[in-house]
């Protein structure tokens, strides 16, 4: 019976809906419990759109079977379609006499309890700990194995592995065209795809995913894809606008490889990978500038390069869009490494712990377990990821008990060596200085008072001026020859009875 299948599907459309509220309606405190729920209210929202679906297609009524029904219904004895449809009840119990009716008011409503399961417990490795950090091992190990690619720690790896210009975590153009570094980038994106939707239930990435592919479209039609430009000319503009570590560095276009200076770069010239690097280049500007003669030859080498530029800009903008995830990972990995192995097994211990509690425990227990749940700090120890004090010898390490005011920064206070040292390459500061008028900010580091700051800033500025030679100002003399010198030079030139 249609009409009573669409009451149905209405009122479990109202169940979803109050399920989904009842859920949104809590707050978890931990991040595992909080990614459940999203994941549960994902799964709630496609059936809400498989049940909708179905339902249009009962309205739209193309086989004209709602329209028959409504009108045997109007026409005819009421009564006698209402006992047709309960003898074919009735006999469907009598033959299923075990069948037990369910509660369907008890589908969709949030279960708790011990024994109910998380979503996400098998969605994630504990290195991801229920999406806080990437896991790119087996990434990592795979950039390792492609040709010509830098020995990058794993630490250095996650720092660069989206950027992939040749000086920084990329290797050559020439060498991406190959089956590995195709199959790596392949590999790579999809583990942050599937990372995104993982850690992103309820976002529509998908129509997300639409966007880059046309951003990646229309900046492929104006050749604007960074290190991808068809021209040779406008790869070599792409090179003169490299942001070199020094102002005397100097960028081989050929190995593209930054050189401290112009007599190392013109050192390596005649070195046999420099050679076979140019001719390789010369060889891909060659192909790059064929004509419609071999039309079909440079069709498929842009066609390569293009799937490989595409996996490139995907993996850019997945990261970007995760930022937060990967400076966390970065912390973590860095914070992992200064652990011994004793509190690397206790801080595993305690993640397992975590994982094994009993899901939305009654506010009850919550309530008793509030006086369990404070956390004895009595020497005021910053807190780590797990809102738990850090280890004392680690407070020690860092020197965060040391605090270091900088009057230029506001009087703002800094909590250990390192963060201080580290604020002078700092926004904030350096705008300060300049807010001053100190333009050479490099010579003021460990300086933090705006009167020594000036005071220094001043005897700069003397020196300077002391040591400025007008050349309008210096006396010129002309020996018997016609040559023109400064009146010194000249002077010692006539003791010494060259003149």
């Amino acid at each position: 019976m249609l009409l009573e299948e669409q009451r149905y599907i209405h009122e479990d459309l109202e169940r979803l809906e109050q399920g989904i509220a009842d859920r949104m309606g809590d707050e978890p405190k931990q991040i595992r419990d909080r990614l459940n729920r999203d994941h549960e209210v994902s799964q709630l929202l496609d059936q809400i759109q498989k049940q909708s679906a179905i339902l249009l297609s009962l309205y739209e009524d193309k086989a004209s079977e709602r329209s028959k029904e409504i009108l045997d219904i109007s026409s005819g004895d009421p009564f006698k379609e209402f006992n047709a449809q309960y003898n074919k009840i009735k006999e469907h119990h009598g033959n299923y006499l075990s069948e037990q009716a369910e509660n369907s008011e008890q589908w969709y409503k949030p279960r708790k309890g011990p024994d109910q399961p998380y979503i996400v417990e098998s969605m994630f490795s504990g290195e991801e700990a229920y999406g806080r950090y990437f896991d790119l091992h087996t990434c990592h190990e795979a950039y390792l194995n492609l040709p010509n690619a830098k020995r990058l720690a794993y630490l250095q790896y996650l720092e660069v592995f989206d950027d992939f210009q040749p000086g920084k975590g990329g290797i050559k153009r020439a060498d991406k065209l190959t089956d590995d570094y195709f199959k790596y980038l392949g590999d790579l994106a999809s583990y942050l795809e599937s990372f995104m939707r993982r850690t992103r239930p309820l976002e529509n990435l998908d129509k997300v995913y639409e966007g880059w592919e046309k951003e990646f479209e229309t900046a492929w039609e104006k050749d604007e894809v960074p290190g991808w430009q068809k021209e040779a000319a406008a790869a070599k503009k792409n090179a003169m606008s490299r942001n070199l570590s020094t102002s005397e560095a100097v960028w081989c276009e050929a190995c593209e490889k930054e050189f401290k200076n112009e007599n190392v770069y013109k050192g390596h010239l005649n070195g046999r990978k420099h050679i076979k690097a140019a001719e390789i280049l010369a060889k891909w500007e060659e192909t790059a500038a064929v004509g419609d003669s071999h039309a079909p030859v440079a069709l498929a080498h842009r066609l390569r390069e293009r799937a490989v530029a595409e996996r490139e800009f995907r993996v850019r903008k997945l990261t970007s869009a995760m930022s937060t995830e990967k400076d966390d990972t970065r912390v973590n990995v860095e914070r992992r490494q200064g652990m011994t192995e004793r509190e690397r097994a206790q801080e595993l211990e305690n993640f397992y712990n975590m994982s094994n509690t009993p899901q939305n425990q009654a506010p009850e227990e919550e309530e008793d377990n509030d006086d369990d749940d404070k956390i004895y700090n009595p020497l005021k120890l910053p807190l780590a990821w797990d809102g738990k004090p850090i280890p004392f010898w680690l407070y020690r390490l860092h020197g965060l008990g040391q605090e270091f005011p900088c009057e230029i920064c506001g009087n703002f206070v800094y909590r250990g060596r390192r963060a201080f040292d580290k604020h002078f390459n700092e926004t904030n500061h350096i705008t300060n200085l300049k807010r001053l008028g100190i333009t050479n900010t490099y010579l003021f580091r460990d300086i933090t008072s705006i009167a020594e700051a000036m005071r220094l800033w001043e005897k700069i500025q003397r020196e300077e001026k002391k040591h400025h030679v007008d050349d309008g100002s210096v006396v010129q003399m002309e020996d018997a020859e016609g040559n023109v010198m400064p009146e010194k030079v000249y002077l010692d030139l006539q003791k010494q009875g060259l003149l």
